[in-house]
């Protein structure tokens, strides 16, 4: 009774936290054809063997049995035949399309990742996942800390009041049905949903809240009826089947329910109510109390023509099992057609079913299976042909519920294509595109958890300088500190597919922007702070907006680079300046960084300008002039041992504190050069030694701005003899 390589999966590592099968980042990988399937009539035998260790101790949950719920859905999956795509394999397509359910886009809202769903997947919190990027989705409201309120994307929501304004409403119907059930006020919300139906019959939404408006009133077979005809037009809709499992488990029905949801689970694998269901059922069905009593019903189990009870309700106890039975398109366990159940339950306690459906359930356990006489293989043929015969029929559904048959090649009234595959080209309009930051068309436009959108540059350059939305100044300090600004792909989608040309212009406006950003000699932007060296390190305190903005074009172009200069009282900075090299960037939460730099080259100010608030300038770099004469060269060298002999003996002549802080600051000073000349700077240690010794930053930018190596050593030398005087004193 093993399980395969699947069945090594369904135990959960003792080592484990309950938490860890909850999250569902395990991804189970595909067996191999042949590997891993369990027979149908054995499945449950093996669930109970797979799950009877977890009962010697108390369970942790039904979160614990997620790997087990994992191991069933792709089994279930593999014995179905369904293929791995995510994609819902809904027929509804348009541009303004739900990434949750696949439905037009009612009341869009626009998730962190960037994905876009409408209110009502997210509201009924359908999934834990993203299902297009995995991303984790945050509860939508509630008290939990973590809780994410639904706002409205408002541009999408224009977009789609003037292209589809007829879909719009059929979202706020939808709204006002949920808002009814929501309160229990089930018979007002079954007049609404009827009424709507007989407006419009196409419209299997408004079947889906009427079928939730039967289940309130306990009129479960009026509803699996509405469900039955939802699924025969949308078969590859997981929702609907954990609906219509919904309803089997509340009349009773576990073992149904229980196939439902992992039908549920296998179109769609991150669908979180059908898990969180399956788990509880599970999680009850193998408690220590009740796991005799699942033990005991073993044969049960084993038979090859076992199923659960038939699903038949009220006083027409003649009609048949098969019009209560799953639909056609969704049969779950194999080719026979149950037979309508006898025994214990008889037509004389099915009369009264309708109004103790709850009442029966508790009295009989979990599950009430019966087991179907033995067929031979002409009546399993005879069988399986009825069965056959009534898929290729279509279900109809009438305005009063109830359902009927249509023959083959008969139509029904009204094509299920929606309105919304198409936009008229008169009603595509850029303005509706536009930031209304920059005024330009959206480039990389993202969306605020208050549900305004904007260029992802502008948005950013806004935040720089306070931490709200620029339009309604709700904060955004979290936003903020999240960073996550991911583009959302919806709308920019539909600027490529729509206003492909627009696109292109505003594409090379960016283009020759971030190349200006890019020029290393002209324009180049400043940081007017304090002294930098070549190959000394410099880390900055990032918190101007004006400084912010640099660092993120410097980043963004790739050159992370800007100028470093001191001020100047007259012209605003000094002539001469380092180039600093960006090594790392730590953001705060509140917008502020931390930069980590390195000198480069130094450079030369030939004229000075401005960009956003920062100061920029066109430069020239500097290098030391190499000396050619031998004669010069060898007493050149000759000062250089000497300054770096009285340098090292400097260093070490300091109070052990202040040597301990220039270490932790700037490192351990850098070794003598053999070729004084390789670098164009110079040697790194004459630049360490400037960095760390306590004079005026004038007389360092002297220093700074020597071209010649000699000169350069002359100055350090006279400063070193000034201080070494100090120490012998």
């Amino acid at each position: 009774m093993a399980f395969s390589p699947v069945g090594s999966e369904v135990s959960p590592e003792p080592s484990g936290s309950p938490g860890e099968e909850a999250d569902g980042e395990r991804e189970l990988p595909p067996p191999r054809p042949g590997e891993g399937l369990v027979p149908g009539s054995r499945l449950k035998e093996v669930v109970g063997a797979s799950l009877a260790s977890l009962c010697l101790g108390p369970l942790a949950g039904p979160q614990r049995l997620g790997t087990l719920v994992d191991c069933l859905v792709l089994n279930y999956r593999l014995r179905q035949g369904l293929g791995w795509s995510r994609d819902d394999g809904a027929e509804i397509q348009g541009p303004l399309r739900c990434c949750g359910c696949g439905r037009f886009l009612g009341e869009p809202v626009t998730v962190p990742c960037g994905h876009t769903y409408c209110r009502r997947c997210l509201r009924r919190e359908l999934r834990a996942r993203c299902r297009r990027c995995r991303d984790r989705l945050l509860p939508a409201g509630g008290t939990s800390p973590a809780a994410a309120p639904l706002r409205t994307s408002v541009v999408l929501n224009q977009l789609a009041e003037k292209w589809f304004p007829g879909e719009c409403e059929r979202a706020r119907t939808g709204s006002r049905l949920e808002e009814l059930l929501a309160q229990g006020r089930f018979r007002e919300a079954l007049a609404a949903a009827s009424q709507a139906l007989r407006a419009d019959s196409s419209d299997l939404m408004l079947r889906i809240y009427r079928a939730e408006s039967y289940v309130g009133l306990q009129e479960y077979k009026t509803a699996i009826e509405d469900l039955n005809f939802v699924i025969s037009k949308m078969p590859n809709w997981p929702e609907v089947y954990f609906q219509k499992g919904k309803v089997l488990q509340d009349s009773g029905f576990v073992g149904d329910a229980l196939q439902l949801f992992l039908q549920c689970l296998a179109l769609d694998e991150d669908f979180l109510p059908a898990k969180l269901e399956v788990e509880r059922t599970l999680c009850d069905v193998l408690s220590p109390e009740k796991l005799g009593e699942s033990l005991l019903k073993e044969s049960a189990w084993n038979s090859p023509h076992t199923r659960n009870k038939p699903f038949i309700l009220g006083s027409e106890v003649t009609e048949s099992y098969c019009n209560l039975q799953l639909c056609p398109e969704q049969s779950l366990g194999g080719a026979e057609v149950p037979e309508p159940v006898s025994g214990s339950l008889n037509r004389a306690r099915s009369a009264h079913a309708l109004n103790s459906t709850k009442d029966l359930a508790k009295e009989d356990g979990l599950k009430r299976v019966s087991s179907e006489p033995l067929l031979s293989g002409q009546e399993k043929g005879a069988l399986l042909k009825r069965k056959l015969s009534f898929s290729e029929q279509d279900t109809v559904v009438c305005e009063d519920g109830r359902n009927k048959h249509k023959k083959q090649g008969e139509s029904t009234k009204r094509d299920m294509t929606l309105p919304f595959g198409t936009i008229p080209g008169d009603l595509i309009d850029v303005s509706d595109f536009e930031c209304s930051l920059c005024m330009r068309l959206f480039f990389e436009p993202v969306t605020t958890p208050c549900g305004h959108t904007f260029c992802k540059g502008c948005l950013e350059r806004c935040l720089d300088h306070a931490p709200q939305c620029p339009l309604c100044k709700e904060s955004l300090k979290e936003y903020l500190a999240s960073r996550k600004y991911s583009i959302t792909e919806l709308l920019e989608e539909l600027i490529m597919k729509y206003l492909s040309d627009e696109l292109y212009e505003r594409k090379r406006i960016h283009a020759e922007e971030t190349a200006e950003h890019s020029n290393l000699t002209k324009n180049v932007p400043m940081f007017v702070c304090t002294m930098a060296y070549p190959t000394v390190p410099c880390p900055l305190h990032v918190f101007e907006p004006r400084y912010r903005l640099m660092i993120r074009r410097s980043m963004e172009t790739g050159t992370k680079q800007f100028g470093m200069c001191i001020s100047d009282s007259q012209n605003g900075f000094a002539d001469y300046g380092c180039m600093l090299q960006i090594r790392n960037v730590h953001f705060l939460p509140d917008g502020r960084s931390v930069v980590d730099t390195v000198g480069g080259k130094r450079f030369r100010v030939l004229r000075r300008g401005m960009k956003d608030g920062y100061c920029t300038a066109d430069i020239e770099y500097l290098e030391d002039v190499k000396v050619a004469d031998e004669e010069e060269l060898k007493k050149l060298r000759e000062l250089h041992n000497f300054v770096y002999s009285q340098a090292c003996s400097w260093f070490q002549n300091l109070r052990n504190k202040f040597r301990t802080q220039i270490l932790q600051h700037f490192g351990p000073m850098p070794d003598r050069e053999e070729n004084i000349q390789a670098m164009p700077n110079g040697p790194a240690w004459c630049w360490w030694l400037l960095a760390v010794l306590p004079v005026d930053p004038r007389y360092q930018l002297s220093v700074l701005s020597m071209m010649s190596l000699k000169d350069r050593l002359i100055k350090i030398q006279h400063i070193l003899t000034y201080f070494s005087r100090d120490q012998s004193k």
